[in-house]
């Protein structure tokens, strides 16, 4: 597998053969004692056994404890981050937390919560935990953006097939009637040349298809063919509801999320219609096991 950079958005990965599982997570804050890391871990691993690559998409950390930040808690903070390096010392524990999987890590996006932290503290904490990655564990990892495209180039012999995928942490106050139905409708307006279209921010877990009419030439002319979008929301690793007892997420009326992230399958398949032998690009996806 080897990643590029187009632009601070737009990667691409090439890889030989004819598939690729790749795994797409976001909405994991890390450094939240809701997080669940039992069910991060147990997926993290996965990956490895598996040798699965990783698309970050935006709130790898929550970091909402920082001095002056209205939003903090002091029971939403750790106990190794309770201190005057607050910042710092989530920077250095996620480093050592997430090396084992760093070769892995393919693309890390931004979310608002990181987003949150550049506009009211004047640091970087994803791009610092980037860096520090990369140094100390040699690898590649790149920053991606709040959205973005990430390609997958697949190669087999003569053939070469491209897989767009367009991610977008997300935006909203948690689809709590259509669990991000209305938001990927949206997208769709706003995007062509996509295959897959993924999402998080709003802590659901779920995937659809959408299917549009579009010209392809051939021999003689051209033919009409569906194109296929493969739609996803994400999930997340934040357990906040605690049995509905009681905290901002309850108050507001959020309910139970689903815990994990989803894992995309994509594949090239041959075909031979009217007498001609034809690629088709086949994806879909899955929660983890």
């Amino acid at each position: 597998m080897i990643l590029s950079r187009s632009s601070k958005n737009v990667h691409q990965l090439d890889i030989k053969g004819n598939s690729l599982q790749l795994a797409v997570i976001g909405d994991i804050h890390w450094d939240n004692p809701k997080c669940d890391r039992e069910k991060l871990k147990k997926d993290l691993d996965y990956c490895l056994e598996n040798n699965i690559p990783i698309l970050g998409i935006g709130d790898w950390f929550c970091i909402m404890q920082g001095r002056g930040d209205r939003r903090g808690n002091k029971s939403d903070v750790r106990p190794e981050h309770n201190n005057a390096r607050y910042f710092d010392s989530i920077v250095e524990t996620a480093v050592e937390y997430f090396s084992p999987y760093a070769h892995l890590i393919q693309v890390v996006g931004y979310g608002n919560h990181e987003t949150a932290i550049i506009k009211f503290q004047e640091t970087d904490i994803l791009s610092r935990w980037v860096d520090l990655m990369n140094y100390k564990n040699g690898s590649q990892i790149q920053l991606g953006g709040y959205g973005g495209w990430f390609c997958v180039r697949m190669v087999r012999g003569s053939s070469v097939i491209n897989f767009r995928i367009k991610y977008f942490h997300g935006s909203g106050g948690g689809g709590p009637v259509t669990q991000g139905a209305i938001n990927l409708t949206r997208a769709l307006g706003k995007m062509e040349g996509a295959d897959v279209y993924c999402m998080g921010h709003i802590h659901e877990n779920s995937a659809r298809v959408n299917v549009r009419e579009t010209l392809r030439k051939c021999k003689g002319g051209y033919e009409i063919v569906h194109q296929e979008i493969h739609m996803m929301v994400c999930g997340c690793y934040k357990e906040e509801w605690d049995g509905g007892h009681s905290g901002w997420h309850v108050e507001r009326g959020a309910g139970i999320k689903p815990i994990g992230a989803r894992i995309l399958d994509l594949s090239i398949e041959r075909n031979r219609k009217d007498g001609r032998d034809t690629t088709m690009k086949k994806v879909d996806s899955r929660r983890f096991p």
